[in-house]
């Protein structure tokens, strides 16, 4: 009962401090919608692509290679690219250079010389798949003619080109996060790191408020209090998160999967992470340097874990250096749950927040036992 009513009371006095509590609401609900307004373009599985201006200098005294050639550059058009014809005297090299073009093209009996630009680089990479295709269409129907005639009718019919001169097909089909999905992924983890401030006061707040004393003059032991005032500020801190959770959900309509109870379940560890490792610095640190090093430390934790933009695969001391964070523990087993519905991944990420939290506890309860007052 005595655990109770200091959980009670350590709820209560966070739910006072209006200003701490509505900052653990406010923050990562603004940042994620400036993040992820700002940078949707950036989680983009694509890229428009205007029209496409080729430069073409014909030279051919063959005339079905000029048919050909004819048909597939109507084709291409319908498909928008814009075809001009060289004149006499133009260095079409040098129009590409300038930007005029996307490529040049020299078209002739011996094949397709092709010139592309470096500065238009996917356009330039564009017109070179739909030339290749057309020559090596050509070259198909050519040797028919000559090793089958009967066989190139049916060849030559269909070397028109259907639009679809890129087919993609993904190793990996799975859904990926949109900008507003992977910033309320990593903002929950994040404000969920953010437990260790609160987590650092817990006993020097009251050390500082002179309360101590009466507590430890109370009729209470100091395992009692130890534990309710973890599970006091365990429980406000995962209000918040579940608050962040819901609100970026229904309001947002970020996509959080359908295995809701792994999700949950990483954020609660990564909270009881969390005010572990504020408990321990504070009981290591003294005075308010415990308040400073968390300050510091949730900063790089979130900036290398991903928190402000996404962290791709790294190589080296950078590699290191971001598994030493928790937000990326937690945001690699949150898209594993929810992208590739693999919710097996939650027990590795649950037991690594467990086993620090439980180290911090016991570097603060062996603190706390070497202390005659809290």
């Amino acid at each position: 009962m005595n655990i109770w009513h200091i959980a009670v009371k350590e709820i209560r006095s966070n739910l006072r401090d209006t200003r701490t509590f509505l900052f653990m609401l406010a923050f990562p609900i603004v940042m994620m919608l400036i993040l992820g307004t700002a940078l949707s373009n950036a989680f983009g599985s694509g890229s428009n692509v205007g029209d496409l201006w080729l430069l073409v200098k014909q030279q051919t005294s063959n005339t079905q290679l000029a048919t050909a050639w004819v048909g597939f550059a109507e084709s291409l058009g319908r498909e928008g690219v814009k075809i001009d014809r060289a004149e006499p005297g133009v260095d079409g090299r040098e129009e590409v250079r300038t930007g005029r073009y996307a490529a040049y093209a020299e078209v002739g009996d011996d094949g397709i010389r092709f010139y592309g630009s470096s500065k238009n680089r996917i356009e330039s990479d564009i017109l070179q798949g739909m030339l290749t295709a057309f020559a090596g269409r050509y070259s198909l129907v050519s040797a028919a003619y000559g090793i089958d005639p009967a066989s190139a009718p049916a060849l030559a019919s269909g070397s028109g080109p259907s639009g679809d001169f890129v087919k993609e097909t993904a190793l990996n089909p799975g859904k990926k996060p949109g900008s507003i999905d992977y910033y309320a992924i990593a903002m929950t983890t994040m404000i969920a790191l953010y437990s260790v401030m609160s987590a650092s006061s817990l006993f020097r707040g009251e050390r500082t408020r002179h309360t101590s004393i009466r507590l430890m003059a109370a009729p209470v032991s100091r395992g009692e209090i130890f534990i309710g005032k973890i599970a006091g500020c365990t429980f406000i801190n995962l209000l918040c998160i579940m608050a962040v959770f819901l609100f970026s959900k229904f309001a947002f309509g970020a996509d959080w999967g359908t295995h809701y109870g792994a999700v949950i379940l990483v954020l609660l560890t990564e909270v009881i992470l969390a005010v572990s490792l504020g408990l321990g610095v504070s009981f290591l640190v003294k005075g308010d340097g415990a308040s400073s090093v968390m300050t510091i430390f949730t900063q790089i934790a979130s900036f290398i874990g991903g928190a402000y933009f996404p962290i791709g695969d790294t190589e080296g001391f950078m590699s290191v250096l971001t598994q030493l964070s928790p937000l990326r523990w937690a945001n690699t087993a949150l898209m594993q749950i929810i992208y590739n519905d693999n919710a097996a991944a939650v027990w590795p990420v649950v037991l690594v927040n467990i086993g620090v939290a439980v180290a911090f506890l016991i570097v603060a309860v062996y603190s706390m036992h070497k202390r005659e007052a809290l």
